[in-house]
């Protein structure tokens, strides 16, 4: 699950947060102490409550100031953030072919952004106008650059098909739990494919003036669901860009999500971003559970794995200007307004809803629960008073006209119900009102009422909650707001679809003790004053710039791809070469079955090579200076279909049974092995598979692999976890087995066979056989292996010192018998194996050798004291099999970043072209 910006997963980023917390608390008290100190020596002078005025003055501030690092204050910035959002903060109505009026509006992201310290922010978004003509284009450009906005211009049939069509008409009702809109037509279907189309290309067209704009070292902040495919553009443009990408709306379930026909397409677009941040921690979960149970990705306590790339997901709750509604309310015209309210309403308790006219904001739900209470409680009908405030909003759309007729009627059938020629106990306004009218009727209400019945924040609780220092005034808060997990310690919480629960608390909060209020007022009061927008915005850009460090470090890690040039050329150059190659994962044929939960299960089970690699393959088994063995866990009966073919050696079950091609099969496996575990871990393997849907379980002749990879990824998770539990103190309690977990897989095996211990009499029955008559000086290990079979990869490592690796490369007489240091289990061996790799890394890729090609540095090879074979008569090999120089070996994991391997291919088909080109030159 997803870590919220208050917790992360080091100690340095917490330290980091804790002392970014005290300076913006100081930050805070030095600009409180400045403030008072002015309004002193002014007499008293009041704050400019123009709405959008110190917007305004913020923006023109980048006019003054030199282009890019010099603030309006004389300040130096240190860092340049490009705000991306569909909209700019900025109105723009033509008055001539090269003239415009720009009108500024300062909504509550402007608002967080102008207490992000150290930072020169830019905006970039659609000016709200279709401006066909280069003139009107560039006279439009010229003026908003004087308020630090760049426009992106989108010609009407986008804006149509992308900001009505596929952002309003689909992706906003998804996300707010209405539902996909019902395809009863096949021209609906189309426009449904057309709106997607136009999506993507608008959100290119965001990318396009993004790149144009950015320089080295820029953050680029991405906002809402209209640019979900932002983040993978620039990213394809730019891989080292900062990108981060915040929704303001809430996250759906993934059994909502799913139904998205381009479900897969949207969050992998969304994965691109190096911090994706919401809300709140539910939408987090969501997103990350989405990630994970329609595309099968990794969830981590940072946020979602894909191929060891991290996107890091976190919960970012946005607040208000909180200082700017506290001072409104000292203003004398705020103050007047408050007064002729208080007489208005004299006498009456004042309940009140601010809302958008929307579905999602429960209007109607509202009003019918207030009437519910007025028909249970007659003694408040004149007493109480609703003021319920609508802004319209989309009116030329027919269910929000079909919402509004419903509204007013209702209001109306209340208001002649319980009303009188003097008083009515609904006042209901269809209009928005200006700053300082809505502080005031926040400052004289005794109780705010929020029931929208799905909502990304609702920050009119916020602005309620800031203005109510002297009333002290009760919130009634829907649960499914996501200011219900900020602000859910001082309201009432709600089901908004509870009539009756509703009605019950509107009498719970009419009928509150003072000492009850005053409480539960400053639970919110310390949240909403603490939790800022400022303080949001600042979090989430310093948490961006620390990801995107972090994630700088990790790629450090993960080892580079596959040099395949030098590969080819050193190949050509020697003279013996091995290759080892893995077969599931790497010489397989992909089954491609785009956006499929779970993907195809059948063909997927049913491993198949590759087609295009037969001939390759073909080539390297029949040139007698190349030795090639297929290394893989699968049974000797699927070796046998696929290679059976081919001049080469197969060796299956991770090397337990062996042979060439030309011969039999044969059992590597130590004399006196005990497989009396088999049938009691079988029984355990059935009963799982049985109760744990689209699992299938493997039942080997030396191991058994039960595989939940299609099944519900929690689900399978937590059967795995209990099947692990249930193994360790029955079955294989007191056996000689170890137990390896994959990432959705659990096999139990004889203790001490891993890949790294076989290869070793994998060598000695090639060199018996005569198949290799000269020492190797090339080596090839490809392969998709479980993290206990990595040790193959480290075993060729010619400068690893004997006690380098957690499996040293042993004799034969060792390998051939369990002992006790080799049945420590998965994480004791991976973790010295992990250690070892980062020690040696460096000097294994800059190709160093101490030029013996052998670990000891006494010129002996692998097999130099001879082995005990599992056919008759072992022999005593006197020669050195290895002359491995460190520029001669590749090792190379396909699709694990985590590994210890030398490079990476990232798929089997990168395997297949790369074959491809090894057998060219054979």
């Amino acid at each position: 699950m997803p870590a919220n910006h208050y917790n992360g997963n080091s100690s340095d980023r917490i330290q980091r947060l804790l002392r970014d917390r005290e300076m913006r608390k100081n930050r805070a008290y030095s600009g409180l102490n400045e403030s008072n100190g002015l309004n002193g020596s002014n007499g008293g002078e009041s704050i400019d409550l123009e709405s959008n005025s110190y917007v305004e003055q913020f923006l023109e501030g980048a006019s003054a100031a030199r282009e890019r690092w010099e603030k309006p204050d004389g300040g130096l910035f240190t860092q340049r953030l490009l705000v991306v959002a569909n909209r700019l903060p900025v109105s723009a109505v033509r008055k001539g072919e090269e003239s415009w009026s720009l009108d500024v509006s300062g909504g509550g992201l402007v608002s967080a952004l102008l207490g992000v310290k150290e930072v020169e922010a830019k905006w970039i978004g659609w000016a709200g106008v279709n401006v066909p003509d280069e003139p009107g284009q560039r006279a439009l450009t010229k003026a908003l650059a004087e308020k630090r906005c760049i426009p992106v211009f989108l010609d009407e049939d986008i804006v149509h098909q992308y900001y009505n069509g596929y952002c309003n008409n689909i992706l906003w009702p998804l996300f707010h739990y209405l539902g996909l809109p019902q395809e009863d037509r096949l021209a609906t279907t189309r426009s449904f494919q057309s709106q997607f189309a136009a999506y993507q290309k608008a959100n290119a067209m965001f990318a396009d003036v993004v790149c144009k704009h950015y320089e080295e070292g820029d953050v680029v902040w991405c906002h809402d669901y209209h640019l979900m495919f932002l983040p993978k553009y620039l990213k394809e443009r730019n891989p080292n860009m900062k990108v981060g990408w915040f929704l303001h709306t809430p996250f759906p379930s993934s059994e909502i999500h799913r139904t998205l026909p381009s479900r897969s397409e949207i969050l992998r677009a969304v994965l691109a971003a190096d911090l994706v941040g919401f809300h709140t921690y539910d939408y987090a979960r969501h997103f990350v559970s989405a990630c994970t149970r329609i595309m099968g990705l990794e969830g981590t306590p940072e946020g979602v794995e894909d191929n060891g790339r991290l996107t890091r997901v976190a919960a970012f709750p946005i607040g208000i200007d909180s200082d700017r509604f506290i001072h409104a309310l000292e203003n004398p015209e705020v103050q007047k307004h408050i007064a002729e309210l208080k007489e208005r309403f004299s006498g009456r308790k004042v309940m009140l809803g601010v809302d958008r006219l929307d579905m999602i904001k429960g209007i109607p739900q509202k009003i019918l629960a207030f009437e519910k209470f007025l028909e249970e409680n007659p003694y408040w009908c004149d007493k109480v008073v609703l003021l319920q405030i609508a802004v319209p909003t989309r009116t030329d759309v027919p269910e929000y006209q079909k919402l509004t007729s419903q509204v007013h009627e209702i209001v109306g059938r209340i208001n002649g119900r319980f009303g009188s020629l003097t008083t009515v106990p609904i006042h209901h306004l269809d209009r928005s009102l200006d700053f300082p009218a809505l502080c005031a009727l926040y400052a004289v209400t005794d109780i705010a009422l929020v029931t929208s019945l799905r909502d990304g924040m609702n920050l009119v609780s916020y602005e309620f909650v800031a203005c109510q220092d002297a009333k002290r005034g009760v919130l009634i808060l829907s649960e499914f707001a996501g200011a219900a997990q900020s602000l859910g310690a001082g309201a009432i919480l709600v089901n908004p679809w509870n009539i009756t629960e509703v009605a019950a608390s509107i009498g719970q909060a009419l009928n509150m003790s003072a000492e009850e209020r005053e409480k539960r007022h400053l639970l919110n009061f310390l949240h909403v004053t603490t939790h800022t927008a400022q303080e949001w915005a600042e979090t989430f850009v310093s948490e961006l710039n620390d990801t995107v460090v972090e994630a700088q470090q990790r790629r450090r890690e993960v080892p580079p791809l596959l040099p395949v040039e030098e590969a080819i050329e050193r190949y050509s150059q020697s003279s013996n070469r091995l290759l080892i190659l893995g077969f599931n994962a790497t010489l397989t044929e992909p089954v491609d079955t785009p956006d499929r939960r779970g993907g195809d299960q059948i063909r997927e089970m049913d491993l198949k090579l590759h087609p295009e690699l037969k001939e390759p393959l073909r080539k390297l088994c029949s040139d007698p200076k190349t030795t090639v063995v297929v290394l893989s866990g699968s049974e000797r009966a699927v070796l046998d279909e696929n290679f059976g073919e081919y001049n080469m050696w197969l060796a299956a079950e991770n090397g337990m049974f062996l042979r060439s091609t030309k011969g039999e099969w044969m059992t590597t496996m130590p004399e006196h092995s005990n497989m009396e575990w088999v049938d009691s871990v079988k029984h355990v393997f059935e009963y799982f598979t049985e109760r744990t849907p689209r699992s299938n379980f493997d039942l080997r002749e030396t191991s058994l692999v039960w595989n939940y990879k299609y099944a519900d990824v929690e689900f399978g998770r937590l059967q795995a976890r209990d099947m692990l539990q249930h193994l360790w103190t029955g079955p294989i309690s007191n056996a000689s087995v170890d137990v390896v977990q994959g990432s959705r897989s659990v096999e139990v095996r004889p203790v001490g066979v891993t890949k790294g211990v076989t290869i070793v009499r994998i060598l000695g029955e090639i060199v018996h056989s005569k198949s290799i008559s000269a020492p190797i000086d090339y080596v090839l290990c490809v392969g998709h292996s479980l993290g206990k079979d990595e040790d193959l990869y480290t075993f060729f490592e010619p400068e690893l010192p004997v006690d380098g690796i957690g499996i040293t490369r042993p004799k034969y007489s060792d390998a051939t018998k369990p002992s006790a240091d080799r049945r420590s289990g998965k994480c004791g061996s991976k973790t010295s194996q992990k250690q070892s790799h980062q020690r040696h890394t460096e000097n294994k890729r800059n190709g160093h050798s101490n030029g013996n090609g052998n670990r000891n540095g006494n010129g002996n090879g692998v097999v130099a004291n001879g082995s005990r074979r599992s056919s008759p008569s072992p022999d005593k090999i006197t020669w050195n099999v290895l002359d491995l120089k460190g520029e001669n070996y590749f090792s190379c994991a396909v699709g694990r970043t985590r590994t210890n391997a030398r490079y990476l291919l990232q798929t089997s088909d990168a395997v297949v072209s790369f074959l491809k080109n090894l057998s060219g030159a054979s």
